[in-house]
C-alpha cells in the first residue's frame, strides 16, 4: 500500500535524497523557490543523530545531535515539502535512460518517484571497530569527530584509533586539546604523510602504539573508562584508562545504490561534483558527506545542500523545464 501511494505521487521538480544537514537545506531551499519539492529520507537528521555535542555551528553556542536534527526537521516542515522518511533507495536512472526524460529514483519497497531534477545528500557513515562496548558507548565516550566533540574531552585521556592522515591529524589536533593522547595503530607502521608524522613525534603529551588490535571498549555503564588492546607480537593484552576513544579509520559514503547507475564515483565510492554541485549525469546533483567535497562537517554540508538547490533552480531555468 506505501509502494502504492508513493507510486501515485505526481513528478517533482527537485527531489532530495538523504535527510541529514545537506538534504534539510537543499529541500528547503527549493521549497522557498516555489516549486515542487520532495525529499526521501531513511532517517531524518542523518549523522548528526549520533552526534554529542554541537559548539561551533554559527549562531547555535551549542546542542546536542538529536536535537539539531529535530530542529532541521521542524524547519522543513514550515514549507511545503513532501517528507517521506524511513525509505531507502535502491537506484537511479538519469533522464537519458528514461521515456519521460525525468531522472527515476527506484525504493527498495518497489516504489518508483519522477523528478526534473534530483539531489543525492545521502551523507556517509563512519567505519567501525566492531568491538565489543562500542555500540554501548557511541557518544558517551566513543566518538568519530574530533573536530565537533575533541573539545568535551579537554584535560582528559584520550585514545586515537587508526594511523592514516585522518588519524594522526585528529592525534595532533587533539593534543592541543586533552591531558594525553595515545594512537592505536593495527599495523607495524603509521601510514600517515610523514610531515604529519613529524609532528605527532614532537608533541610532548602523545604516544604512539604499533601493532596493536583493539579488542574491547570498556566502561562502568554511563562513561568509558578504558580500551582493551592485544600486542599482535606477543598475544600480551593490555588495557589503557582514559575517558575518550576517537573512532578514525575510514569514512564509509552511503552510496552503495549508485554502483549501478552513470553517477561518476570516485576511488573512495564519492559522488564527483563540481563546484556547482553537478555530477556526471545531466539534473543530478549532489551535496555533502557523500561528495568528494572535502572536511566533512555540519556546516560544509548545510552550504553545499544550498548551493546544489540554488544549482538545480538554474538547470531548470537554463534546460527549459
Amino acid at each position: 500500500k506505501e509502494a502504492e501511494k508513493l507510486n501515485a505521487k505526481d513528478a517533482f521538480d527537485v527531489l532530495v535524497i538523504g535527510g541529514g544537514p545537506a538534504g534539510a537545506t537543499a529541500a528547503m531551499y527549493a521549497s522557498r523557490k516555489g516549486i515542487k519539492t520532495g525529499i526521501v529520507s531513511e532517517r531524518f537528521g542523518g549523522q548528526v543523530m549520533d552526534t554529542m555535542d554541537i559548539e561551533n555551528f554559527i549562531s547555535v553556542v551549542k546542542t546536542q545531535g538529536p536535537r539539531f536534527g529535530a530542529d532541521m526537521e521542524t524547519h522543513v516542515r514550515e514549507y511545503e515539502v513532501d517528507i517521506m522518511n524511513l525509505q531507502r533507495v535502491k537506484h537511479l536512472r538519469g533522464a537519458d535512460e528514461t521515456a519521460n526524460g525525468l531522472v527515476e529514483i527506484e525504493l527498495e519497497n518497489g516504489a518508483k518517484l519522477e523528478s526534473k531534477t534530483v539531489i543525492l545528500s545521502t551523507g556517509a557513515r563512519w567505519r567501525e571497530m566492531n568491538v565489543p562496548g562500542e555500540k554501548e558507548y557511541k557518544t558517551r565516550g566513543v566518538a568519530y569527530c574530533p573536530h565537533c566533540d575533541g573539545p568535551l574531552f579537554k584535560g582528559k585521556k584520550v585514545a586515537v584509533i587508526g594511523g592514516g592522515n585522518s588519524g594522526v591529524e585528529a592525534a595532533i589536533d587533539l593534543a592541543g586539546i586533552v591531558e594525553h593522547v595515545t594512537l592505536v595503530e593495527f599495523d607495524t607502521k603509521l601510514r600517515a604523510d610523514q610531515v604529519l608524522q613529524d609532528k605527532l613525534n614532537s608533541l610532548p603529551n602523545t604516544t604512539v602504539i604499533l601493532n596493536a588490535l583493539s579488542t574491547e571498549v570498556v566502561g562502568d555503564g554511563s562513561q568509558v573508562t578504558a580500551l582493551k588492546y592485544k600486542d599482535r607480537a606477543t598475544d600480551a593484552e593490555h588495557s589503557l584508562e582514559l575517558a575518550g576513544i576517537f573512532v578514525q579509520i575510514g569514512l564509509l559514503p552511503n552510496t552503495d545504490f549508485l554502483k549501478e547507475s552513470k553517477v561518476a564515483l570516485s576511488n573512495r565510492n564519492e559522488i564527483m561534483v563540481n563546484e556547482r554541485n553537478e555530477t556526471n549525469v545531466a539534473g543530478v546533483f549532489a551535496a555533502g558527506d557523500c561528495t568528494t567535497v572535502p572536511y566533512k562537517q555540519i556546516i560544509i554540508a548545510a552550504g553545499e545542500g544550498a548551493k546544489a538547490s540554488l544549482s538545480a533552480f538554474d538547470y531548470m531555468i537554463r534546460s527549459g523545464q
